[in-house]
């Protein structure tokens, strides 16, 4: 997912979107915002189905 589209995402959540913050904490704080683990990129299996999936399992595999 480009950034463009996960600030969209971000700013109903009151996320900090500012340029210069990175994917990976902009997610983060959404998770947090939603009540879930901010674990994006954190691990290389997950057993849920979230809007991040894809993006955060291909990215933790390249590592």
């Amino acid at each position: 997912m480009k950034i463009q589209e996960i600030r969209k995402i971000a700013r109903p959540w009151g996320v900090d979107v500012r340029i210069g913050r990175s994917k990976q904490d902009i997610i983060r704080d959404i998770q947090i915002r939603e009540g879930y683990s901010p674990c994006f990129r954190t691990k290389e299996i997950c057993e849920y189905d979230c809007l991040w999936k894809t993006d955060c399992l291909n990215n933790t595999r390249q590592r």
